[in-house]
């Protein structure tokens, strides 16, 4: 279709020079600069654009929207800029009393306080630091606080945002156009147009050179006939697709047990979830399963947030239109499952909903779980026993009441006694097949070498390694606790000790900072909880003793050297021959050196005893101190310690002349009195 305005005057007018005719120019002259001052002929013209006047006949029409619409929406962008401030999860009753049973106290400010630091971390570096609260034993984190079902994702605060929360997101074929929605225009072909268009209160979109089209109350799915159906009726040879731009934003309304009640503005896509989570979810005393949708004064929908939790079925939960309320009814009866199922969870419950089904809400059955049986814990029954068993699967459809304790047992926790048990051992060295064995209850470390193919010709077995997991676990108990009686005796001695000199001061820091590092290497060393077989020298075989799970059983070959290390003057490993005594060994290395402490020279045998010089000593002042009569056998080592508070002679004849004279001056002093 050719749309052309016609400026050029005939021949036979412009040779006229009669001066009505001239008037007559002038005034098409005027009406033509109105008509292009015009808002109606400025919205089809562009600067750089001919006018209609020098179109091109034979190229396609260019369309452009109107300025106005392009401008954005200032309130829209100032909401963007401001997000909600998230709901402070404020814990109900019920919840305190589980989480009470479980040793953490949510009444507790310390914990509270320590919660609030644990919940801004994981924001905002995605860890939880566990933080003991003030008097108990149990670890307080957010991980561990066992919280009604859903209140996570509700009270979830980089959810709780504006309308552009809702983020980018398909428009469904069945939704209704509306004020303030934006449409994109594309069309080519004899018509080419990219266009940027806002319904206006009217419901209407008003395109350059076809004029408005009702476009309010049009299913998207139906918006590209309806645009191409207006724009037909003025063009013809042409294409257009049509799309959602901007949305606009509707005003909807959250009420009764909520965390944060009121208006929201959200995006016109926004469903039953969003609103839901804009307000904070619902509080502590609304229910996540009776949520209802009311529009014009009726129920439109009822939404259970347990189909979404559970089952991830969104089928209920329903777009929101303008004006739309939605009210969180009372919450219904909660039961709490803990123990050893995959989530512990507080539940709320609808009319004849067994145990079976918290057991599903909760995950069901962990790994190690007892599925034999579980108990319930009845605040009906108060007065009554309160606690009662359940076995299973008999009893699981039980009719689950308002306020239960259900507690699913663990097959780990109880140990089985060890007749019972299968043993699991690691046998090593000079054996035929070493390897780690499965043991009968009652097997001994002989049947465990015997598993293992017997000893090989080369195996030691007085140097036998034995370590068991249970006699580590009670070293380190009581290592830790005599470390921390060590600790408290250097501290109480440090607090008391008094100083009357600067250099006494300054010896004093100077012990005070040995000691803490003493403390600090004492705190380094770990028992291996070796077990020390009393066994002879030549012993061809282990003792009749029963094992238990996780023994470790070390048979190393014969050696042939004995080690000499300390105080000495060539530390090393000398090679044993036959006959040779300690004191022989101790020569190979050159002998003690000045400042060594011979008289406590000890030796470490290969089956873990210990012998010292000072078991053998004769004399109360350690003289006589050797271990010339005993024997070294391979796998020995020798340790000549360093004597410590070292005193020269001359130190030590000061002190005997001090001692002498103060004797005689109180010899004389009575002689005097005697007198």
């Amino acid at each position: 279709m050719e749309l052309r305005a016609q400026r050029a005057l005939s021949p036979a007018a412009s040779t006229k020079s009669q001066e009505p005719h001239r008037f007559a120019r002038h005034a098409l002259t005027l009406l033509a600069a109105c008509l292009m001052a015009s808002p109606a002929f400025a919205q089809s013209t562009t600067g750089n654009q001919t006018s209609a006047e020098n179109n091109d006949v034979s190229g396609p029409v260019r369309l452009q929207s109107r300025s106005a619409q392009e401008a954005p929406n200032a309130a829209q962008a100032s909401q963007a800029e401001q997000r909600a401030k998230a709901a402070k999860y404020v814990p109900g009753e019920f919840e305190i009393y589980v989480n009470k049973l479980l040793g953490l106290d949510l009444t507790d400010p310390v914990t509270l306080e320590s919660l609030k630091r644990a919940e801004s971390a994981r924001d905002e570096i995605g860890t939880v630091t566990q933080v003991g609260a003030v008097g108990k034993t149990a670890s307080v984190s957010a991980d561990n606080i066992v919280r009604r079902l859903g209140a996570d994702l509700m009270l979830d605060d980089r959810q709780a945002r504006g309308a552009e929360a809702d983020g980018p997101r398909l428009a469904p074929a069945d939704y209704l156009i509306g004020v303030g929605d934006e449409i994109q225009v594309t069309a080519w072909g004899s018509v080419d147009a990219d266009l940027r268009l806002t319904v206006d209160r009217s419901g209407r979109v008003t395109i350059p050179r076809v004029g408005p089209v009702l476009v309010a109350g049009v299913r998207y799915g139906d918006l590209n006939d309806v645009v191409r159906n207006r724009i037909g009726q003025v063009f013809k040879n042409f294409q257009v697709s049509t799309s959602l731009g901007k949305l606009r934003t509707i005003r909807i309304y959250v009420t009764g047990f909520t965390a944060k009640p009121g208006a929201y503005t959200v995006s016109s896509l926004a469903t039953i979830v969003n609103g839901l989570i804009r307000a904070g979810g619902p509080s502590a005393a609304g229910s996540f399963r009776q949520i209802e949708l009311r529009r014009n004064g009726r129920v439109v929908a009822t939404f259970d947030a347990y189909d979404l939790l559970l089952k991830g079925d969104k089928s209920s939960d329903r777009a929101l239109q303008a004006e739309d309320v939605i009210h969180v009814g009372p919450i219904g009866p909660q039961v709490a499952m803990l123990g050893s199922v995959n989530k512990q969870s507080i539940v709320e419950l609808k009319p004849g909903e067994t145990v079976d089904d918290v057991l599903a809400m909760a995950g069901g059955f962990s790994a190690v779980a007892d599925r034999s049986r579980m108990s319930i814990e009845r605040l009906s029954d108060r007065n009554d026993r309160r606690v009662v068993e359940l076995q299973l699967p008999a009893q699981i459809k039980t009719i689950a009441s308002n306020g239960d304790v259900v507690r699913v047992f663990s097959s780990v926790n109880a140990a089985l006694p060890q007749h019972k048990q299968y043993k699991r051992v690691l046998v090593e060295g000079e054996v035929a097949r070493p390897g780690e064995y499965v043991m009968p209850p009652t097997s001994t470390l002989a049947d465990a070498i015997q598993a293992a193919g017997g000893l090989t010709p080369q195996a030691f077995v007085f140097g036998t390694d034995f370590s068991r997991e249970s006699v580590r676990l009670a070293q380190q108990e009581n290592y830790d606790r005599a470390l921390r009686d060590l600790e408290t005796e250097f501290t109480k001695n440090s607090a008391t000790a008094r100083a009357a000199t600067a250099d006494e001061a300054a010896a004093l820091a100077q012990r005070a900072s040995g000691t803490e590092r003493l403390v600090q290497r004492l705190r380094a060393v770990r028992p291996t909880g070796r077990v020390v077989l009393q066994l002879e020298s030549d012993a061809k075989q282990l003792p009749s003793l029963t094992v238990e799970d996780r023994d470790h059983l070390m048979i190393p070959a014969r050696p042939t050297t004995v080690g000499v290390f300390g105080s000495v003057f060539n530390a090393g490993s000398f090679l044993l021959k036959d006959g040779s005594s300690v004191d022989d060994i101790v020569k190979l290395a050159g002998g003690p050196t000045r400042g060594a402490d011979a008289a406590s020279v000890f030796v470490i045998r290969a089956n873990g005893t210990v012998i010292s010089a000072r078991q053998s000593s004769s004399g109360w002042l350690g003289w006589g101190s050797n271990m010339a009569g005993l024997q070294a056998l391979p796998g020995d080592t020798v340790f000549v310690p360093e004597e410590m508070n070292k005193t020269t002679f001359i130190q030590e004849a000061k002190d005997w002349t001090q001692i002498l004279y103060q004797f005689g001056l109180g010899a004389a002093a009575l002689k005097t009195i005697k007198n």
